[in-house]
C-alpha cells in the first residue's frame, strides 16, 4: 500500500479541538466533519486539500480530548497519511481503528516542507520526497495492523476475517 500526494505542514500539540472543533460535533457524517477539518489552524484546508494528500507535523499530533471524530475527519478530507514525529496515543489508536495510516518519523518531520510531493510506501515506512529527492525510514506497521488499515479499519477487517 501506498500514498502519493502534496504536504500540509503544522507544528507540535495539534490538538483534537484544531484537527475538528468541538462546535462541528453536532454530527458523525465523516463529508460533513470534512468541511471543517482544520479550520482552526488553517482556515483553508478543507478547501485546498486533495485526495492523496499528507500532512506533516512534530509532536503530540493528535492531544486532546479522545474523540474518533479527529482521525475521522482527517481521512475524510482526503488525506492519505499523517506523519509525525510522535502521536498522541488515543489518536495513535483511533487512527489505525478507523483506517487512517500514520507514520512517526522525525527525520521526515525536520526535512518535508509544506508543498512537498511525498510518497510513503507502508510496507517498509519508507517516505520518499520526491521534491528533494531525498527518502526516510519511518517505523512501519507489522503486517496485521496493515492489513487493518487496508481493509478500511478495524470494523471492516473483522468482518472481513469472519467471512472467511
Amino acid at each position: 500500500m501506498k500514498a502519493k500526494g502534496s504536504v500540509f505542514k503544522y507544528g507540535s500539540n495539534v490538538d483534537t479541538d484544531v484537527i475538528i472543533p468541538a462546535r462541528y460535533l453536532n454530527t458523525s457524517d465523516p463529508a460533513e466533519l470534512a468541511k471543517y477539518c482544520m479550520e482552526d489552524i488553517d482556515a483553508d484546508f478543507a478547501k485546498k486539500v486533495k485526495q492523496g494528500d499528507l500532512i506533516v507535523a512534530d509532536k503530540n499530533f493528535g492531544c486532546g480530548s479522545s474523540r474518533e471524530h479527529a482521525p475521522i475527519s482527517i481521512k475524510a478530507s482526503g488525506v492519505s497519511c499523517v506523519i509525525a514525529t510522535t502521536f498522541a496515543r488515543i489518536f495513535y489508536r483511533n487512527a489505525i481503528n478507523i483506517g487512517l495510516p500514520i507514520l512517526e518519523c522525525k527525520e521526515a518531520v525536520e526535512n518535508i516542507e509544506s508543498g512537498d510531493e511525498v510518497e510513503v510506501d507502508f510496507s517498509t515506512g519508507v517516505i520518499y520526497n520526491l521534491t528533494k529527492n531525498q527518502s526516510y525510514q519511518g517505523e512501519a506497521f507489522p503486517e496485521f495492523m496493515q492489513n487493518i488499515m487496508a481493509a478500511d479499519g478495524l470494523i471492516q477487517y473483522i468482518k472481513n476475517n469472519l467471512k472467511k
